[in-house]
């Protein structure tokens, strides 16, 4: 009979750890470094918005979970992660061999280009490496673009770093820097690249080589033990792209092609 109760006992032990780990998979944090435009922003009366702050609304309506949105800078993205701190990182991170080492991604639902932008009067050919030595570079600090400059120019330019995409912009305004290299939809939403009456240019194509950098594409990052929950995205995102809800929100806030 005692073998019976302890049996009994461990099994409603086992259902109760259960409802408590599904009702804190019901509660999902993410993780976002705000602002990103056109992917993550406060609209002027605080709203947070955005093509992926909407997509994972979506997710979360489809997992029917209740899902909260914990700001972080990004250069303390991942370790906010692996501090519990979020359950997830929806943040246009892009999947990379270095980041793979710490988290676990989900399938990459989309890849944008990076570019090079310089003020209107300035004559800079980023093709002519060695004409750029001595110039000054702002990016976005441990980001694809941070490493990429670093790598292929670091022998050659000084580069400044910076917290947010917007401080990279408030010094390419105020002349301290010669040009940057930044992900094309931001820099095309803050500084209006490639817009009649804009003050800078684009003085390159569009690059998402070489991958070692780059990358696979975006990703949503986990936990490294947390694969049901990434498989659970994985579902969500499919579904969302199966019923059209992704498409409606690409076409939403973009005008080019953001699809792998």
């Amino acid at each position: 009979m005692r073998s019976i109760q302890l049996f009994l006992a461990a099994g409603l032990v086992a259902s109760l750890f259960s409802g408590i780990a599904q009702a804190q998979d019901d509660d999902i944090r993410l993780g976002v470094d705000v602002p990103y435009e056109p992917f993550m922003f406060r609209t002027p009366d605080g709203e947070l918005t955005g093509f992926e702050i909407e997509l994972g609304n979506a997710v979360c309506d489809y997992l029917e979970a209740s899902c909260t949105w914990v700001e972080q800078d990004w250069d303390g993205i991942i370790p906010g992660l692996l501090a519990r701190k979020y359950d997830a990182i929806l943040s246009s991170m892009s999947i990379t061999e270095e980041r793979a080492q710490q988290v676990l991604f989900s399938e990459p639902y989309y890849t944008t280009p990076s570019v090079w932008i310089t003020a209107n009067d300035r004559d800079i050919d980023v093709e002519d490496r060695d004409s750029l030595e001595g110039m000054t570079v702002g990016v976005q600090r441990a980001t694809l673009q941070d490493n990429y400059v670093s790598e292929l120019y670091g022998d050659l330019v000084e580069i400044r770093r910076y917290t947010s995409a917007d401080d990279v912009v408030t010094d390419l305004r105020a002349g301290r820097l010669d040009l940057t290299f930044m992900d094309y939809p931001v820099a095309e939403s803050t500084i209006a690249i490639d817009t009649a009456g804009s003050d800078f240019k684009r003085i390159s194509g569009f690059i998402k080589e070489p991958q070692h950098i780059f990358g696979q594409g975006v990703g949503v990052a986990f936990r490294k033990r947390d694969r049901e929950l990434a498989e659970r995205f994985n579902e969500a995102l499919a579904a969302l792209k199966e019923n059209g809800t992704y498409d409606a929100l690409m076409e939403k806030y973009f005008n080019y092609d953001i699809k792998l």
